[in-house]
């Protein structure tokens, strides 16, 4: 079971990260250009999707996740209507 698995894992995250690379304006790739990414990505399928994903991208996943230079914590801004001052001034 474990032998079909991880291919299909692998597979399945090489497709993601081409696709990415591939939808990606070229001016907002980072690093080096955008058809090196897609040659990495596919010769070195984790670790060339792994780069792509924390170097290559406009914004890195562990920008996404840890927020920008790394400060984790809650969202700066308002969670919903209740949360938010514009909105509670006009009721």
């Amino acid at each position: 079971m474990l032998r079909v698995i991880i291919p299909v894992v692998v597979l399945a995250f090489t497709i993601f990260c081409v696709v990415d690379a591939v939808q990606t304006e070229d001016d907002r790739v980072r690093g080096v250009p955008k058809p090196l990414w897609i040659l990495m990505i596919l010769l070195f399928p984790m670790v060339g999707g792994a780069a792509w994903l924390i170097a290559g991208r406009p914004v890195s996943i562990l920008e996404t996740i840890l927020g920008p230079r790394g400060r984790g914590g809650p969202p700066t801004g308002p969670l919903g209507p209740d949360d938010d001052p514009d909105f509670l001034k006009g009721l």
